[in-house]
């Protein structure tokens, strides 16, 4: 019988400490690779960079064509720039005309 208490004694004593040290490992795996762990807090940085990167091109973009279009207005009208936009919708050029179309 004494080696049985002793054994009994012995599992009592260990059961906090394991529980605890499974509830270490638990919550330390959770803040490392959870739903909202660190791993997940990288790659939502790493995605925001790459959506404000690409919101500073789409605003180069806009702000790049609204200085064309500010150029076809009514009151402020570059005859070039008018000129330029009725070749390229139209296609019509004079045969001896050299006409480079820019890249969009």
């Amino acid at each position: 019988m004494g080696v049985l208490y002793d054994i009994r004694r012995y599992l009592r004593r260990a059961i906090a400490p394991c529980l605890c040290f499974c509830a270490v490992i638990y919550f330390g795996y959770h803040t490392v690779q959870g739903e909202r762990g660190v791993i997940a807090y990288l790659r939502l940085g790493a995605g925001l960079e790459r959506s404000e990167m690409a919101l500073e091109q789409s605003t180069q973009e806009r702000q790049a064509l609204e200085a064309r279009v500010a150029l076809l207005r009514p009151d402020n009208l570059d005859r070039d720039m008018l000129d330029e936009r009725a070749r390229h919708i139209l296609g019509l050029a004079h045969p001896h005309d050299l006409v480079v179309y820019p890249e969009n």
